[in-house]
């Protein structure tokens, strides 16, 4: 049980510092190739936010474990908010912008819905996996154009640009970042996946079971981070926007992208999983639009959702 364990940990080590030296290494040449920082920052820095999870499901879904790979993003997405959101509005409650309630808010749910109807098919095919990542390409495309009609300070507070130093970095520091960037990637997602798989054989639970709770909320790790120290500095939008932002990513790029590789056999999960995803991005709905914010005693209910769902999966 060691070993597994330990697999586990090196994976999400590599996974966090790969994911970081990708984005630095990929927005600085994209600097040099002259897109603006709004641009690099839509693009490149939330391709590779969400980069652990889209390496962790493609490694599973070519080693024939797609439950892994859709458990990731289901629990990624459902510990966004419940554990994520959750615990931000604890530390510091979170006020919404209208913005959001008007556009982002009904896209991401708009989107999870879409999806959990592939998902509940028991499989998503190439031809969903197709809609999917255009979905993707709208979206980018939509949010490009949007931000040049806002506040140029709303727009700083809801995309994260990269620092300003990257755009110093010599060509061959540029892609020394790049190259190590992808390679810990790949090797943390091998170590993951392989621990991830060894741990569920051996305590006799599913791969579903493993993907929703261990994987996901390791390759959220980068998440709760962002908006943790967003709460502690008052930056709501940016807590809030994390959150919006990385569960659309997962829906249409991980789930696009891994089914566009190879057909992803989503029989392991039932109406509980995709109803605790789907009813929590209900749930905030109403709770963002209650006052325009998210209080201490909200949040503390939606990290008391996500106990209970841990304690229902494991027991």
């Amino acid at each position: 049980m060691l070993i597994p364990v330990l697999l586990l940990i090196a994976g999400f080590v590599l996974l966090t510092f790969g994911a970081a030296k990708l984005v630095d290494g990929s927005s600085a040449l994209a600097l040099k190739l002259g897109l603006t920082p709004l641009i690099v920052g839509i693009t490149v820095v939330a391709f590779g936010t969400s980069a652990p999870e889209l390496v962790v499901s493609v490694r599973a879904t070519i080693a024939g474990n797609s439950a892994i790979a859709i458990g990731n993003v289901i629990g990624s997405n459902i510990a966004n908010i419940a554990l994520i959101l959750g615990l931000a509005a604890i530390i510091r409650p979170l006020l919404i912008h209208k913005s959001l309630l008007r556009m982002d808010v009904p896209l991401m749910i708009g989107i999870t819905l879409a999806a959990s109807m592939f998902i509940i098919n028991d499989s998503i095919g190439r031809i969903e996996g197709a809609i999917l990542f255009s979905g993707l390409i709208a979206y980018i495309v939509y949010n490009i154009r949007r931000t040049r009609t806002l506040p140029e300070e709303l727009v700083h507070q809801l995309v994260e640009e990269p620092d300003a130093t990257v755009a110093e970095m010599s060509t061959a520091k540029i892609w020394g970042l790049i190259v190590l960037g992808l390679a810990l990637l790949v090797a943390g997602g091998e170590m993951l996946v392989t621990g991830a798989v060894q741990i569920a054989r051996l305590l006799g639970i599913s791969e579903a079971v493993i993907g929703i709770t261990i994987v996901a909320v390791g390759t959220s790790l980068p998440e709760l981070a962002t908006s943790a120290v967003a709460a502690i500095r008052k930056e709501a939008d940016i807590a809030v926007g994390n959150i919006i932002g990385s569960n659309v990513f997962n829906l249409l790029s991980i789930l696009g992208i891994t089914a566009l590789i190879h057909p992803l056999d989503s029989s392991g999960f039932g109406l509980v999983d995709l109803g605790m995803m789907l009813g929590l991005t209900l749930l905030i709905w109403p709770m963002m639009r209650l006052g325009y914010q998210i209080n201490r005693l909200e949040g503390g209910l939606l990290l008391a959702t996500y106990v209970g769902y841990l304690a229902w999966l494991l027991v």
